[in-house]
């Protein structure tokens, strides 16, 4: 194998895929990248065995060829390489030369026959969907995933069609949050994607951690997701970038039985207000286990925090009300993580009682909920 690539394409493409790579490796090859040079491309591939990611950039490719090394050796190498042009060659089958015109460096690597095989995944439904629309919806949805693996079924997204619209759940079952796209799939889905996989692309495609400046392609731009499932796999590409993942198995709880179906109350508050009034009073909260009441009904919604040994907080927040009178105790910590996920001006606080969800809606969001479970009140 040997090509010649741009230094900027090969660093970003290793940057991205090393992602898939976990810190502690059942098997020791699993700490590498493969790297395979066909046609006019080069592509880099890494795997921890539960999910996967494979990219690939523009080379001139000398001879076609594969090798696997490791993924902190070559890194070091494409990071700190001065010059914009690299080549890279194997050496006895086994030995990796990387050359620019400053450098020139030897990697101890693996036959690729030995790295373990990413296989395609074999398409039982597959569809398309708009990248900014599945971009807000994972960022709205991603952050209420339970991050422990107690109940896996929790640590994923739920995936599921309706009528030519997808529907995504994440819950860690004390706040929920679902949103819903229009996709115009028919295929009936239903599968729970791994929250990993979904963080990865979900960065590919705002182009936070993806490609800078210099490369060949710009991963931000592309306008659609592409998404294959069979019975036990997900393949999502992302432009050049394919990621790949286990589906979790098991059921996926029956959410929509505790989301109410009534509302005694309704307020509009301002996001800014709420918010900064709710950063103020976690500082008492959080010594009463993150406890916020709030009285609603009648006008403005009345805030307030139990008496701690710091002290006490309450506040008025100006809100349009409709309905009668009730109370709820929700977590600050809870809050304040919802609430620094949404852009909107206003949002909408849905209440039945004390003792049942509550329901924040956005005006500008149709098809988004996300539901908070009530605490104990202590007054």
């Amino acid at each position: 194998m040997k090509f010649s690539c741009n230094t900027a394409s090969l660093l970003q493409s290793l940057q991205l895929v090393s992602r898939a790579i976990s810190g502690q490796q059942a098997l020791p090859i699993l700490g590498n990248v493969l790297v395979q040079a066909e046609g006019a491309r080069c592509t880099v591939s890494a795997t921890d065995l539960e999910i996967s990611i494979v990219t690939s950039f523009d080379a001139a490719i000398e001879n076609e060829g594969s090798i696997t090394v490791p993924a902190k050796a070559i890194l070091n190498f494409a990071q700190y390489t001065t010059d914009s042009e690299v080549v890279l060659e194997t050496v006895e089958g086994t030995q990796l030369r990387c050359m620019s015109k400053h450098s020139k460096t030897n990697l101890s690597g693996e036959l690729a026959t030995e790295y373990p095989t990413i296989s395609p995944v074999e398409k039982n439904v597959s569809f398309a969907v708009n990248a900014h629309d599945l971009l807000q919806s994972l960022h709205l949805v991603t952050f209420t995933c339970a991050r422990t693996s107690l109940r896996p079924v929790l640590s994923g997204v739920f995936l599921r069609t309706d009528g030519g619209k997808m529907i995504l759940v994440g819950t860690d079952s004390y706040r929920l949050s679902e949103c819903v796209i229009k996709t115009g799939v028919q295929d009936n889905i239903s599968c729970i994607i791994p929250v990993k996989v979904l963080e990865e692309v979900k960065a590919a495609i705002s182009g936070q951690k993806a490609k800078k400046p210099g490369a060949d392609e710009k991963i931000d731009q592309v306008p659609q997701v592409h998404v294959t499932l069979s019975q036990q796999q997900v393949e999502l590409r992302v432009g050049a970038t394919r990621f790949l993942s286990r589906l979790i198995e098991g059921k996926f709880p029956d959410y929509k039985q505790i989301i109410p179906k009534e509302t005694s109350v309704r307020s509009v508050l301002s996001t800014h207000e709420f918010t900064t009034a709710v950063r103020r009073m976690h500082y008492f909260a959080k010594e009463v286990n993150n406890n916020l009441t709030f009285v609603l009904g009648g006008g403005d919604a009345q805030i307030r925090t139990p008496q701690t040994p710091l002290g006490k907080d309450e506040a008025t927040i100006t809100a349009e009300t409709t309905g009668g009178e009730t109370k709820i105790a929700l977590s600050s910590s809870y809050l304040l993580d919802f609430l620094s996920h949404i852009d909107d001006a206003n949002v909408e606080l849905h209440v039945v009682d004390g003792m049942h969800p509550a329901v924040f809606k956005l005006p500008n969001t149709p098809g988004f909920l996300h539901l908070i479970m009530p605490l104990r009140m202590q007054d």
